[in-house]
Formats: structure tokens, C-alpha cells, sequence
């Protein structure tokens, strides 16, 4: 079609030109010579197209992933054949040209020549910007290996000069040719005018229309793309079917929806390392050694009888019921929205109110403390659980270089110790007086006093509390 159009310039302008007195005896030897030249160009030029489009694609003819060179070959199609084309027009203008000259003046030869040059640009145009949007399919698995970075073979504003030059320069370099020299022209302009303003009106239709496809078309795949990524969906990928900075856009938002999905595994394993609250933390007020002292209520979990338990079974035995004890109390802590803050072997400590403030930090610990023990009543490890609150800094410690989320206070302190004497309770739960006196009446009542009991390292006794006992069901008579 690129072709068809070319020749259909250089016969419109050699007839507005009208045929030179000076070669109009010899007019068969050329248009003899053009014809055979014409056919043998389309045999050579089909020859070679083919040539070139097989070696080119035939990974893609076979289904498979084409190697690197393959790529960059296949990404230089269109200009491979725009260059076949333009040889051969090339050869046409030195041709035709000579035998003009031969048989005419060098003005006829002139004229000739830049009608034939004006025929082959446009077609070397349409050429590369249909090869481009035909070949769509295969440069899009080709640029999938070789995607386009750096040095780019072909750019927007490339494609935008070529366009300007095939729907404006031809038309008026024709008028040119056919109105400046008055012996190459009609002595009247009027309709050589009119039929080259509808030749530019066709071929800058044809050539716009070529580059709003391959600009419209990857640019609706991008934002559609886009708008996915926004919605939250990382596993969007674009297909790089272009090698101009529209690839390199494609490329960038490939790697941006690799980067997000990167930045949120890396974000879920921060948040089950560390608890997802605490990574809301450190989003907020970044890598600082920061913290405040809260009003908060700690929970502490320790497996009764560890030692001997490691010492009787495999240590992966051991790790798999520390896990399955652990998921219970990660279960319950989170439900009642609390911070699994840290495991210290086969121990856990869990804070209500840091590093996210909460309403009601005793009674939602005590809830958690009842769900743990009866989650775990039955199961295969027994453990102690104490429950403390008070004042406690919640926040960064370490160095600059290495810190962790963590929280010290006398209250952490209390949880520990009450746990000791919780593993020898009835309930295995102990709470502190200051955490039954500050939740709500309804989980009050649910507890009654334990007795007066002097923890290690503390001056003062404490008083404690635990869970009324269930009911015993009815003796059959």
C-alpha cells in the first residue's frame, strides 16, 4: 500500500508537471526503462521484505521466547524495510533521473528526480508506520526481552516529524515543483494547486490516523494499567509492544507495580515480625529513637514446665506446639486489639494501649487473658498468664543503626512476676487489683480475689485477682 501511494504521488506530479518538450520524442525509452525498473523493484523489494519479516520472526512462527539478538532484531523491522524501500526508490531516482538527463535538459532531470524523491519518502514513511502497527504482536513478545532503556530507535517526536513530513512537506514541495519553475508547470496553477491540497488531505489523514493508533492505543493500556494499580492490584503488568519513550513508560510501569508489590511483601513480613500497629508506627514517625510514656496493661504468657518439656521432645516438636500456642494467643490479642509485642522463647508479651491508644486497655486485656485460657485449656501445652497496667515509655530502643518497638515499665515488670505464681492458680490466670478495679462492671464481675502475694523483686505485697471458676455441672442422683 506504502507503494501504491508513492507511485501514486510521482504520477500525479509528473502530470501536473506535463511531459518536457525536450524528452517527449524519447518519452517510451523511459517510460519502457521505468517500467522494467518498476518490476524488477517490486520482485527484488518483495524478495527481500520477506526475506527480512522470516529471519525476523520466526520465533515468533514457532511460539517460543526469541533470545536477545533475535529481540532487537525483530525491533528493527520497521526500519529494515523502510530502508529496502528507500533503496529502491533511491535506485528509481538515479535511474529514471539519467535517462531524463540523457534525453532532455538537466531542469527535466531536476523535475524528474524530485518527483520521484518526493514519491519515495512518502512511501518510506508509511512504511515504517504501518510496519510498526502491524507488527504490534511480535514487538510486543520482543520487547519483552529487550525492553527499551537508554537510546531509543525511534522516538515520539520522530514519529511526529515523519508525520508532519508526509501530511505537509510532500504537498508542498510538490507545489514547489510545480508552480515556482514555470516551464515545468501549466501556465494556469489553480488545479495543480487544488489536486496537491487533496493529495496533503490524504496523506496527512493516513499518516495521523497511523501515529494516533500507535500513540492512542498503548497510552489507553497504560492508564487502564494504571487505574488498576490504584485500586490496590500489584500484579498488573503492561506488554512493552513499543520501542519509543512510550516503551520506556511501559518498562516504568512495570517496575513501578514490581516495586509497590516488593514494598508490600517487604511491609507484611515487617508486619508479622514486629505487629502490624507497629509498622503503622514507624510509617508515621520514621527511623528515630522516639517514644512516650502511656497508661498501659500488659499480658504475659509462660508455658508451665518448659524445661522439662525441651528436655523430653525433639526440639522441632517443641517449636511446632510453641506455634500452635502462639497462634492462639495472636489470635486473641488482635481480636481484642491489642500487640503481640515480642516472643521471648516460650514466653509472650503482649501490650494493650501502645503503640495505638486504647479506649479501654484493662477490660479488653482481661477478655483476651480468659480467650487465651480457654483456647489452650485443652490443648497440649498448660501455661500461666498475668495481667498488670501502669505507667510504661512505649517506643524505640537501641541505636540508629539497629532498635526495635518495645515497652519497659514496672507494669511489664508486675505481668511477669504474676505470671510465676499464675501457673500455680487454679484458673492460671492472675491479675493485678489495678486492672480489675479498671475495667468495666460487666468483665468485673467475672473475677474475684485471689489473695495478697509478694512478688519477686517488688518492696510492697500485691493484691491479685482470677476468674471465677465455671460452674460444676449438677451430680446425677
Amino acid at each position: 500500500m506504502s507503494s501504491f501511494c508513492g507511485a501514486g504521488i510521482v504520477f500525479l506530479l509528473l502530470m501536473l508537471q506535463g511531459v518536457p518538450e525536450t524528452v517527449a520524442g524519447h518519452g517510451w525509452i523511459i517510460a519502457v526503462c521505468a517500467g522494467g525498473y518498476v518490476l524488477l523493484s517490486v520482485l527484488v523489494g518483495t524478495a527481500w521484505a520477506v526475506f527480512l519479516q522470516r529471519r525476523t520472526a520466526v520465533w515468533f512462527v514457532l511460539g517460543r521466547e526469541p533470545t536477545r539478538e533475535e529481540a532487537r532484531r525483530a525491533l528493527r523491522l520497521p526500519v529494515d524495510l523502510a530502508t529496502v524501500s528507500g533503496t529502491l526508490w533511491l535506485g528509481g531516482v538515479v535511474v529514471i533521473g539519467t535517462l531524463t538527463a540523457v534525453f532532455g535538459t538537466w531542469l527535466d532531470a531536476l523535475g524528474v528526480a524530485m518527483a520521484i524523491l518526493l514519491g519515495g519518502f512518502a512511501t518510506v514513511g508509511l512504511t515504517y508506520l504501518a510496519t510498526e502497527w502491524v507488527a504490534r504482536p511480535v514487538m510486543t513478545m520482543a520487547l519483552a526481552t529487550a525492553p527499551p532503556r537508554g537510546t531509543l530507535p525511534m522516538t515520539v517526536l520522530r514519529r511526529l516529524v515523519i508525520t508532519w513530513a508526509l501530511a505537509s512537506g510532500v504537498p508542498m514541495v510538490g507545489v514547489l515543483l510545480v508552480v515556482l519553475p514555470p516551464d515545468l508547470g501549466p501556465s494556469d496553477p489553480a488545479p495543480s494547486l487544488l489536486a496537491l491540497s487533496v493529495t496533503g488531505l490524504v496523506l496527512g489523514a493516513l499518516a495521523t490516523a497511523l501515529l494516533a493508533r500507535a500513540v492512542a492505543a498503548p497510552l489507553h493500556r497504560l492508564r487502564l494499567a494504571l487505574d488498576q494499580i490504584a485500586k490496590g492490584r500489584r500484579d498488573v503488568r503492561v506488554g512493552i509492544d513499543d520501542s519509543s519513550e512510550i516503551g520506556m513508560l511501559q518498562t516504568s510501569v512495570n517496575d513501578l507495580a514490581k516495586g509497590l508489590a516488593e514494598q508490600e511483601r517487604l511491609r507484611d513480613l515487617f508486619g508479622r515480625h514486629v505487629g502490624d500497629d507497629v509498622v503503622r508506627h514507624a510509617l508515621e514517625y520514621g527511623a528515630s529513637l522516639s517514644g512516650d510514656v502511656r497508661d498501659v496493661t500488659a499480658l504475659f504468657v509462660d508455658v508451665v514446665d518448659s524445661t522439662a518439656l525441651a528436655a523430653e521432645l525433639p526440639p522441632d516438636e517443641v517449636v511446632r506446639k510453641l506455634n500452635g500456642l502462639f497462634a492462639s494467643v495472636v489470635d486473641a490479642v488482635g481480636t481484642h486489639g491489642g500487640l503481640v509485642n515480642k516472643f521471648q522463647g516460650d514466653a509472650a508479651l503482649c501490650i494493650f494501649g501502645a503503640p495505638t491508644r486504647h479506649a479501654d486497655p484493662a477490660t479488653s486485656a482481661l477478655r483476651a487473658a480468659r480467650a487465651i485460657r480457654d483456647a489452650v485449656s485443652s490443648g497440649e501445652l498448660d501455661l500461666g498468664i498475668g495481667v498488670a497496667k501502669g505507667p510504661a515509655f512505649a517506643g524505640q530502643l537501641g541505636t540508629a543503626s539497629r532498635f526495635e518497638y518495645t515497652v519497659i515499665g514496672d507494669a511489664v515488670n508486675e505481668a511477669a512476676r504474676l505470671t510465676e505464681h499464675a501457673k500455680q492458680a487454679e484458673g492460671r490466670i492472675l491479675a493485678s487489683e489495678a486492672v480489675v478495679k479498671a475495667c468495666v462492671a460487666s468483665e468485673r464481675g467475672l473475677w474475684q480475689h485471689h489473695g495478697t502475694i509478694h512478688l519477686r523483686g517488688r518492696p510492697t505485697p500485691t493484691e491479685t485477682w482470677e476468674p471465677h471458676p465455671p460452674p460444676r455441672p449438677p451430680l446425677l442422683r
